[in-house]
């Protein structure tokens, strides 16, 4: 009788208690596990506190109770040039960015990955990501490693593997897999994908992870952190100083030192004011942030908007909407926001309308619209543009003032 060949996982170590737990369920499972934790921003590069060492020092702790192998790859570079700066440039054309989708597309799901089964001779990778797919652990290593970090597969979507929602719909992060290839997906590891966040607590519990379960839940720009976030930025850009102005009468309400400061449906601290304001829309070309008063004014809410190209998991469009240009599914922008059904239409530059059954409230571009259907998670194509407020379609197309067409 022939012996099952050994199984090689690399496991991805954060230092925090959901990647401890799957590392731990694929030691149980009798896998060869290696640990490995990236370190993908510079502490020389900041005044300000950043808690990469303790993360390192928590990480290999857990690898020593597992008796599994540790490593620790450095990343700064390529997540400078690919997360970061893209990030800052964004940042200064107005729109707002989610570098946690970008740093798990650009440098997690391919910079790890290649280094997991080229350096490390792993046969598939793992993370604590809540999530799922539409494969066993067996058809992943079966898919044999071929070092190709791109896709290149010339099947079509329906022999693709699927990202699905995890069992813990609160938990669930497919939002930030949403850019992933399909080629990551295929040689990749959720052990905690039929788990509830309750559940990890308790196994991380029992193995006496507890220097883990002590740790706050990661916030803040992914592997930077919590800090000010308008100190951080204007580090890296120049203060371009500009006014709010009302976008009911055209009133100049105050001052600011960027537009790049603020996002869509953010509270806009204007001195002097008694009610609350919040950012509706922003020029760059005047350096005008435009507000509303009221967190549920008319303004911030819209029913439309226009994505580019989307990255489609399976690769390939749906075969509905490749064969008539219109889909229905649901769509989200935000990780944590309810499910909005939608119906895409296919342009013929190949961006998509996407139209909600409801408005929702501060849709902003540069932010991934993520689609879903029933439990799959598609893919993302990032916000291009808006279609009109619903308080420019109750005043008529002359109410937002006439100024310059909203950035794209």
């Amino acid at each position: 009788m022939s012996l099952r060949p050994l199984r090689r996982v690399v496991c991805a170590l954060s230092g925090g208690v959901d990647s401890a737990v799957a590392a731990l369920l694929l030691r149980r499972k009798g896998y060869q596990v290696t640990g490995v934790f990236m370190k993908n921003w510079d502490l020389l590069d900041e005044h300000g506190a950043c808690t990469s060492d303790q993360d390192c020092e928590d990480a290999y702790r857990v690898c020593k109770m597992l008796n599994i192998p540790f490593h620790q790859i450095s990343y700064v570079k390529e997540y400078w040039h690919e997360v970061f700066s893209n990030l800052v440039k964004e940042y200064e054309m107005g729109r707002t960015p989610n570098p946690d989708i970008m740093c798990n597309k650009n440098i997690k799901f391919k910079y790890l990955l290649q280094f997991a089964v080229e350096m490390l001779g792993g046969d598939a990778m793992a993370t604590g990501h809540y999530a799922r797919t539409s494969q066993h652990d067996e058809e992943v290593f079966q898919n044999k490693p071929t070092g190709i970090t791109e896709d290149s597969y010339n099947n079509h979507c329906k022999d693709a593997v699927k990202l699905l929602q995890a069992a813990d719909t609160k938990k669930d992060q497919t939002f930030f897999l949403s850019q992933i290839s399909q080629h990551a997906l295929r040689h990749t590891i959720f052990p905690l994908g039929a788990l509830r966040k309750n559940v990890v607590k308790e196994l991380a519990a029992e193995a006496g992870f507890h220097h883990v379960l002590k740790r706050k839940e990661s916030m803040g720009i992914c592997f930077i952190g919590e800090r000010n976030f308008e100190n951080f930025i204007l580090e890296y850009l120049e203060p371009r100083p500009g006014n709010f102005v009302s976008i009911e009468d055209g009133k100049v309400m105050g001052t600011h030192k960027g537009w790049f400061l603020f996002t869509l449906g953010q509270r806009a601290r204007i001195g002097g004011q008694r009610d609350a304001w919040f950012v509706v829309d922003k020029e760059i070309n005047t350096g005008d942030v435009f507000v509303a008063p009221g967190t549920t004014h008319p303004a911030l809410y819209r029913n439309s908007l226009q994505i580019d190209p989307v990255h489609w998991i399976a690769q390939d469009a749906p075969l509905e909407l490749l064969r008539d240009r219109v889909m229905q599914c649901s769509f989200r922008f935000q990780h944590q926001m309810p499910l909005v059904p939608c119906q895409l239409i296919f342009n013929p530059d190949d961006t998509v309308w996407v139209t909600l059954a409801n408005p929702v409230r501060a849709a902003t571009p540069g932010q991934f619209a993520v689609l879903y259907k029933d439990q799959e998670c598609l893919g993302s194509g990032k916000i291009k543009g808006l279609g009109p407020s619903i308080y420019t379609l109750q005043q008529g197309e002359g109410a937002e003032l006439a100024r310059p067409r909203r950035l794209t």
